[in-house]
């Protein structure tokens, strides 16, 4: 069967991008191996930025009453409580079984055909064909399909970068092992080198996790371990999931020709919050965007010149953002930065916006830059 395009991948970018199109009447193949609702360990943070998008995209508000909503994160490092923003605005913890499911519903609803539930056996560079004998063709092909992604594979040998890559460890807290509504959502710097440890508080379970770069962390499980003792957590018995994170690895070329790709098999994920929730959707819907106006020009292989033209500003902000990641999380200046995070109700007003959506990374750099003199100066001193 051909469509106009077949999108790979259910979740957020892939969700986003099958709703898109089809509501500009595209014939939309939307593919994952799974079938919905299904579990996905993550944090879930859905922050206002993500809800600007969702409500962009799909015309609506979302529906956060399963959610568990915070106006305060809290921030520690080796041990030590660094300080707690309070009077943020919202930051929601869902579950991505819900969320990712009521992603998926718009897309069916808005016409997308569904092939969910089956996984891929082959895929060139029009065709994709099902284990069960099922081929489909499209125009354009959009690789929503994660990490791991198949359209990555195919086009560049290998999903991703093993030298640029991140890898995270997580596991799901029962509330009969630790109460979600006793805990703030925290995040610890230094739990792993060039990362950090979170635990993010939801409606029935709390996840907890670390993540940092791969290569710098060969005994992530180390990290790992340690952290949950500090959380006062068995790490015997609990039961840990571990996935890779693009973590500001993104593609600067995220596709070839008409085959396009969105979220994090873009790498299109915050290098310093970890965000990939809102950088998905809004991928996502980019994608379609170049992908349709490709069809109306008759021209499916402009699809990526137009795409990467539509990505610029998320790439500058990734950009810069990877950048100041060098002064956040790298051994020689951590402890100059946490000594400024500390003392500085500037720096930490300025992390505040920009986990609201009110602040993008090109003004924070500014704001760190003024006080990089400062930095290198408590750095001597230590």
């Amino acid at each position: 069967m051909h469509f106009d395009i077949i999108v790979l991948g259910a979740g957020p970018a892939g969700s986003a991008a099958a709703t898109w199109a089809a509501r500009q009447g595209r014939r939309v193949a939307l593919l994952d191996k799974a079938l919905f609702p299904r579990n996905k360990l993550c944090g879930g943070l859905f922050t206002e930025r993500s809800r600007a998008y969702y409500r962009e995209i799909f015309g609506q508000d979302i529906d956060l009453s399963n959610a568990v909503t915070r106006h305060e994160i809290a921030f520690w490092h080796e041990g030590r409580e660094l300080a707690v923003l309070e009077d943020i605005p919202p930051l929601h913890l869902t579950m991505r079984l819900d969320l990712d499911n009521c992603l998926y519903q718009h897309a069916l609803a808005a016409g997308a055909k569904d092939y969910t539930g089956r996984a891929v056996a082959e895929i060139g560079d029009h065709d994709v064909t099902l284990r069960d004998g099922t081929r489909l063709s499209a125009d354009i092909l959009i690789g929503a399909d994660g990490v791991n992604s198949i359209l990555a594979r195919h086009l560049f040998g290998a999903p991703f970068n093993k030298d640029t890559i991140g890898f995270g460890l997580e596991i799901e807290v029962s509330p009969e092992t630790q109460s979600p509504g006793a805990h703030p959502l925290r995040i610890d710097f230094a739990a792993a080198t060039w990362g950090y440890g979170w635990s993010f508080p939801k409606q029935n379970s709390t996840t907890v996790g670390v993540g940092g770069l791969h290569a710098p962390n060969p005994d992530m499980k180390g990290h790992f371990a340690r952290y949950l003792r500090a959380l006062d957590l068995d790490p015997e018995a609990v039961k840990v999931k571990g996935h890779y994170l693009p973590f500001g690895d993104f593609r600067p070329r995220p596709g070839r020709a008409h085959m396009l790709l969105a979220g994090d098999a873009a790498g299109l994920v915050d290098p310093i919050t970890g965000e990939g929730i809102a950088f998905a959707m809004k991928s996502g819907q980019l994608a379609a965007d170049a992908a349709c106006d490709a069809l109306d020009a008759n021209d499916p292989v402009s699809a990526l010149p137009r795409y990467q033209t539509a990505l610029k500003e998320m790439h500058r902000n990734l950009r810069i953002a990877r950048t100041l990641r060098r002064i956040i999380f790298a051994p020689r200046w951590q402890k100059a930065f946490i000594g400024t995070f500390r003392r500085s109700g500037t720096v930490r007003m300025q992390y505040r916006r920009l986990l609201a959506g009110e602040l993008e990374y090109p003004q924070l750099a500014r704001s760190v830059l003024a006080r990089l003199p400062r930095y290198l100066l408590n750095t001597v001193r230590r």
